[in-house]
C-alpha cells in the first residue's frame, strides 16, 4: 500500500515531515509522496530522516517521492498539479516557488488588514509565529481565529471571512495548469492532476481540461482518492485510459486539519496498490 498525496506541517498539515514517515512506517506503507502545498521545504528533513532510519537497520522505511501540490487557476478555478519524482533542488523550480511564496506574502499583509477592519486583531507576525515554518493557506487564518475564540468552527471562518466570495479573502497571483505541468516536467517530474472529481465541472468540460493538459505534457492523473465513490473512480480511470495517462493516488492527509482522514487509507476505503507507485516510479522522464 502507498499513499502518493500528503501534508505536513509545512503548509497545511498538523504533522511534521518527521511524524508522518513515523506514522507511515506504522501504516506499513510502502512508499509516501510528500505533497505540500506550494513548498518543497519539507523534504530535506524527510529525506534525510528516512537515510538515518535505513541505517539503523530496525525498522522497514517507506521509499519517499519528492513531491509538490501547484496551486493554479483556470477559468475561475482552484485547479491543483501534483508534481511526483520532482528534483526539488531545481534551481529554476526553486526561483517560481520563490516568487509565488513573495507573492503569497503580499496576499497575505492585505488579508491581515482586511480582517483588522472586520475587528479581529490578527497580524502577518502573528500568524507566522503561531504557525512557524508553514506556507500559511486559508486553513492558517482559520486556525488562528478559531484558536482566539473569534469563531465557533473552522467552518465559520470560510463562510464569514475568508472564502472565496467573502469579505476578507484576497485571490491570489496563480499559474495555469498548462504552466504547472511546464514546471514540474521542466524540473523532472511527472506532472499528475490532482482529485479532478473535486473540481465539480460537467464531463465535457474536465474532458476538454485534461485534453489541454495532456498536450501541454500531463502524465498522470488522481484516480484514487479518499473521496470518491466507485463510479467516480471508474469516471477517472475512464479518462486516463482516454488520454493515456498513468493511474495515481492518495489519502489528502492533512492529520487533525481534516478530521477522520486517515494516512493510507483515507476514510477507510482507500487503497492505493504498491503497482500505482511502480509504474509511476518506471515512466519517470530519463
Amino acid at each position: 500500500m502507498v499513499d502518493l498525496h500528503v501534508h505536513s506541517t509545512r503548509s497545511d498539515g498538523t504533522y511534521s515531515p518527521k511524524e508522518l514517515l513515523d506514522y507511515a512506517i506504522e501504516k506499513g506503507l510502502t512508499a509516501m509522496a510528500l505533497t505540500d502545498h506550494d513548498t518543497v521545504d519539507g523534504l530535506p528533513e524527510l529525506l534525510s530522516y528516512a537515510e538515518s532510519l535505513r541505517a539503523e537497520l530496525t525498522r522497514k522505511v517507506p521509499e519517499i517521492v519528492p513531491g509538490i501540490e501547484l496551486s493554479t487557476e483556470y477559468q475561475g478555478r482552484d485547479i491543483h498539479m501534483v508534481g511526483l519524482y520532482i528534483d526539488y533542488e531545481s534551481e529554476h523550480f526553486r526561483k517560481y516557488l520563490q516568487d509565488f511564496v513573495d507573492s503569497r506574502n503580499t496576499r497575505n499583509l492585505k488579508m491581515c488588514e482586511l480582517l483588522r477592519d472586520a475587528g479581529i486583531d490578527i497580524t502577518y507576525e502573528a500568524l507566522t509565529e503561531e504557525f512557524p515554518d508553514s506556507v500559511i493557506t486559508r486553513a492558517h487564518y482559520a486556525k488562528y481565529m478559531l484558536n482566539h475564540g473569534y469563531i465557533k468552527s473552522m467552518k465559520e471562518a470560510f463562510e464569514r471571512y475568508v472564502g472565496d466570495h467573502c469579505p476578507c479573502f484576497v485571490p491570489r497571483e496563480k499559474v495555469t495548469p498548462a504552466q504547472g505541468v511546464k514546471l514540474i516536467l521542466e524540473a523532472g517530474g511527472i506532472p499528475i492532476l490532482a482529485h479532478p472529481i473535486l473540481y465539480h465541472m460537467s464531463d465535457t468540460r474536465l474532458d476538454t481540461l485534461v485534453a489541454e493538459l495532456k498536450e501541454a505534457g500531463l502524465m498522470g492523473i488522481e484516480a484514487i482518492y479518499s473521496t470518491y465513490n466507485a463510479a467516480e473512480e471508474r469516471q477517472i480511470r475512464t479518462l486516463a485510459a482516454k488520454y493515456d495517462l498513468l493511474i495515481s493516488g492518495g489519502s489528502d492527509f492533512h492529520g487533525d486539519n481534516k478530521p477522520g482522514l486517515d494516512l493510507g487509507i483515507g476514510y477507510g476505503k482507500l487503497y492505493v496498490p504498491d503497482s500505482v507507485w511502480e509504474t509511476i516510479k518506471e515512466s519517470r522522464p530519463s
